[in-house]
């Protein structure tokens, strides 16, 4: 009997402790992980999305791989296959995430996590800096966890001087 009342006591504590704190860390980006398919559309078109989100080097980072495929339009006959990869980051001086996207079209994209909800389930980050675009844009993505197997992200733009404008909005399901 003592055995037993001394297993149910420290199981808890054992079950906790085998949560590390780089786990706790990525909390609020963790249900990213995994693949990904979605539709939507924007100033590019009308498009189909295949996205990837995953832990590398140790955890420390979180990669993510997009290719975005938009159907011929009057002004893009050809239609257009995007491609970017990125990666989640948490800057432990800034106490922030950080996102860092490397577009096909050779633009870099740095953002600092600006707002998290309450409810941790609305994440907005905003550009910092932008590589390869005239000086004085912007970007900003926001992510809605909208349950377990939905995301919606809407990526905007603004150009100098001027507030944000919607380029794209997708919702993603997730596939595993």
């Amino acid at each position: 009997m003592k055995k037993s009342i001394l297993i149910l006591l420290f199981t808890p504590s054992f079950i906790f402790a085998q949560y590390s704190k780089k786990d706790s860390l990525w909390l609020p980006l963790k249900p990213f992980i995994g693949s990904w398919v979605g539709e939507g559309g924007g100033e590019p078109g009308k498009g189909k999305y295949q996205r990837s989100y995953q832990f590398v080097l140790n955890k420390n980072f979180i990669e993510i791989k997009n290719k975005s495929t938009y159907e011929p339009t009057n002004q893009n006959p050809q239609g257009e296959i995007h491609e970017d990869f990125g990666y989640f980051s948490y800057d432990k001086a800034l106490k922030k995430f950080k996102l860092r996207q490397f577009h096909i079209e050779s633009f870099v994209n740095e953002f600092e996590m600006e707002n998290i909800s309450d409810d941790k389930k609305t994440l907005v980050f905003t550009s910092v800096a932008i590589e390869n675009i005239p000086k004085g844009y912007r970007a900003r993505e926001t992510y809605r966890i909208l349950n377990d197997k939905e995301i919606e992200e809407t990526f905007e733009i603004a150009e100098p001087n001027k507030n944000f404008e919607v380029y794209s909005k997708v919702k993603l399901i997730k596939q595993n």
